[in-house]
């Protein structure tokens, strides 16, 4: 982490007190004594894993996008014509979510 480093070398070469790194960063002094103390190169930040209002239907979507990748380009759905169809079984969030998939699905074939 970029921040990490800048407080380590305010500190460190700098000789910055620690209420002057934390009047420069936002954080709170216990927080820049942490970093200071920890021999880790960037701290690690556990994000629970949390279903998406997509995934009963991601199954589906996948198979449609493989169908969709054989067709001539003038043949295919687009995304939003994939959203409409998703609506239509019961899915009812944002196209934003649907194109960001698609496009994920699209990166991991390349």
């Amino acid at each position: 982490m970029e921040l990490l480093s800048v407080i380590r070398r305010w500190h460190c070469r700098d000789h910055l007190p620690i209420r002057e790194i934390e009047r420069r960063t936002g954080l709170s002094r216990n927080t820049i004594r942490k970093y200071l103390r920890a021999q880790s190169i960037e701290p690690r930040f556990q994000v629970p894993e949390r279903p998406g209002r997509l995934d009963p239907f991601a199954d589906r979507l996948r198979g449609w996008l493989v169908l969709e990748a054989a067709r001539s380009r003038k043949n295919r759905r687009t995304a939003r014509r994939l959203h409409e169809d998703l609506v239509a079984l019961g899915y009812d969030e944002s196209y934003g979510r649907v194109a960001a998939f698609i496009r994920q699905w699209k990166h991991e074939q390349h």
